[in-house]
């Protein structure tokens, strides 16, 4: 590839396609247009700006809020000039923001609102390393004073003054970066520890870009609704890596509120989402079609059928009949034409989850549907996916074949490693864990257990550390029948127990707006999300999900006893990684109390929990979490 920086590739695109639409962000209700000129003289600008303030290359700038043209303007300056950027998540709490910035020495931080802003003047002394806090949403700071805050258009003002003076500066900065300069940091997920930093380079993204947009055809003319944060590697390979390269119209959404409406207004052509909102969405079809009347359940059941049928048929390579895809077309105008028009989903030409396993279920559900759904592989070391299905060889128990330039084999343990241009060139300051990830002859070790099939696809079994063996020999993955059991609209999360144990247990998040619907419907009245989840009818509606599961698995990894948490996995508690990945060793120790429980002859357990209020102040709950058999003899006689 020529071009071998992102910043190179934004100049090459405001030349090629100069007043096309590049960017467009929805403000006060109207999708407001940046053009590929437009976008790369506002790169120009902020990045002279940074200049002027003393950004020079291999310094480093983190950017903390939504998805707006700002981050990724912000970004790319700060490449321009030979630096890098590092994402964090806007949910995070004030103390991870201090302790990523500083890790990985950051000159600048960039935030959107006020909300971050105080969230930093409150730790600033922490900042060490940082000179400037830089905002761009200025409601609510117009009287702030403090001398280390700075505007957003005041650094572009400083850069056009700049420009003026030194026209040739930017391009000339431009031209001496290279392939193997660091483009962006990015934070691992962190499920055992606190999160690595990876060092991607700009040959990495591309590379990435390069693999996928072979597989795949994207063009200048389709749309991305960019909504996930680009803190998350998924974010950066698709919106950043693939949209660049491609040239793609990014597309940021109002408010993380108004996420679906406005992807229904974009209509993207290319969509991209963890198995959490994939999820989610299905979930939400459910709750409509049970609140449908009785015709308009019967056509959504009949065309799901159908659907179903066609899916299956392709999943084995078949070609339906002249009849069914007759049937098939009928399906998608009486049926399912007006809820993918809901969902977003309509033009899509090109679907994706990645970042954790998708069930089966869900998988089924959506091809049945007519969408694209592929399923993906790869992890922030791959700089995001490595391995993705391809058009008519989908097969939803795997993840897919290697992408051009990635290959990948299974060692003798079971490992899956990893070695391509996409692979990182290690983590910012830690040798040992560099050592540890990356071979000297560049395999990554993704940590993740899996084999190949016959026909080279990729199935992945589960983290390497989750995959249990139950007493009696069998060896099963947690995360698969968490997976199962999340395809029901009640249940939000699940974490799975077994290994050692004498046989699986489930402590289990319900959905609380769902089961809040389902218990107003069954005039079941509640206070709280505690109060909800205790009650006796919401665990017999529970336990049909978990006999549903069950049905589907053999019989030493069925699930003999469950609970349904007294609250929500909150990535605020450590919890929940900030990309919604269960901590399962953080968990288990956190709740050993229930676990104990589950593995007891006990109907219930007495858990004490502290509470932080938003003033500081704490208070000590104990709450009686019930325990449900769903075999008590047999349980009780295992657990002996």
């Amino acid at each position: 590839m020529a071009i071998d920086t992102l910043p190179k590739q934004l100049k090459e695109n405001s030349r090629v396609f100069r007043d096309k639409v590049a960017l467009r962000e929805k403000r006060f209700g109207i999708w407001q247009s940046i053009s590929w000129n437009d976008y790369y003289e506002r790169v120009r600008d902020f990045a002279l700006g940074l200049h002027c303030m003393g950004f020079v290359p291999g310094d480093r700038i983190a950017i903390v809020g939504d998805n707006r043209p700002e981050w990724i303007i912000g970004e790319l300056a700060a490449q321009a000039l030979g630096g890098a950027s590092i994402g964090i998540y806007q949910d995070s709490v004030a103390e991870e923001v201090a302790y990523i910035a500083v890790q990985c020495d950051s000159k600048f931080i960039i935030v959107e609102d006020q909300e971050q802003v105080d969230k930093l003047l409150e730790i600033w002394d922490q900042l060490t390393t940082v000179h400037k806090l830089i905002y761009f949403d200025p409601r609510g700071l117009r009287t702030y004073t403090d001398e280390q805050l700075m505007t957003f258009p005041d650094v572009e003002a400083m850069g056009r003054a700049f420009h003026d003076q030194n026209p040739q500066f930017f391009d000339q900065r431009v031209e001496q970066g290279k392939a193997s300069d660091v483009a962006i940091i990015s934070t691992t997920s962190g499920t055992t520890s606190r999160p690595k930093l990876a060092q991607v380079t700009h040959g990495n993204l591309l590379a990435m870009a390069h693999g996928l947009t072979a597989v795949d055809g994207f063009s200048q003319t389709d749309d991305f609704v960019s909504f996930l944060p680009f803190a998350w590697i998924g974010e950066q390979m698709m919106s950043v890596a693939c949209g660049m390269y491609k040239g793609f119209a990014l597309n940021f959404p109002e408010e993380p509120e108004t996420v679906q409406h406005d992807i229904r207004e974009i209509g993207p052509h290319v969509m991209f989402a963890p198995p959490r909102i994939w999820e989610n969405m299905l979930s939400s079809v459910q709750v409509k079609m049970e609140d449908a009347d009785r015709v308009k359940r019967a056509l959504f059941k009949w065309a799901m059928a159908h659907g179903t049928k066609l899916a299956n048929l392709r999943f084995n390579r078949r070609q339906p009949g002249l009849v069914d895809r007759l049937i098939g077309r009928i399906a998608h105008e009486v049926v399912f034409r007006n809820l993918l028009d809901q969902l977003g989903l309509l033009r899509v030409k090109w679907a994706y989850t990645a970042g954790a396993a998708l069930g089966p279920d869900v998988f089924r559900f959506y091809h049945a549907m007519g969408i694209n759904l592929k399923q993906g592989y790869g992890q922030t070391e791959t700089t995001g996916i490595c391995v993705v299905h391809r058009d008519g060889a989908i097969k939803f128990q795997t993840v897919g074949v290697p992408m051009p330039g990635a290959e990948i084999k299974v060692d003798e343990s079971g490992e899956i490693l990893v070695r391509g241009t996409m692979c990182f060139t290690g983590y910012y300051k830690n040798d040992a864990a560099t050592a540890e990830t990356l071979t000297a002859d560049g395999w990554v070790h993704t940590g993740d257990a899996g084999y190949l099939d016959e026909d080279g696809h990729l199935i992945v079994i589960d983290r390497a550390k989750d995959v249990m063996t139950l007493q009696d020999g069998t060896k099963f993955s947690p995360q698969f029948i968490e997976n199962k059991l999340k395809f029901s609209q009640y249940i939000k999360e699940a974490v799975v127990f077994g290994g050692d144990y004498p046989f699986v247990t489930a402590m289990i998040n319900i959905d609380f707006g769902n089961v809040g619907k389902w218990a107003e419907n069954h005039k079941t009245a509640y206070t709280t999300y505690t109060d909800l989840a205790q009650k006796p009818n919401v665990y017999a509606l529970i336990r049909k999900e978990v006999e549903r599961t069950n049905a589907d698995l053999p019989e030493a990894a069925r699930i003999r006893r469950f609970l349904l948490l007294h609250k929500e996995l909150d990535a605020d508690d450590a919890e929940l990684t900030r990309t919604r990945k269960v901590r399962r060793g953080f968990v288990a120790q956190r709740y050993h109390e229930l676990i104990d429980g589950l593995y007891g002859e006990t109907d219930s357990v007495t858990i004490e929990t502290t509470i932080t209020y938003q003033d500081g102040r704490t208070a000590t709950l104990n709450t009686t979490v019930a325990v449900e058999a769903m075999d008590k003899e047999q349980a009780i006689a295992a657990a002996r």
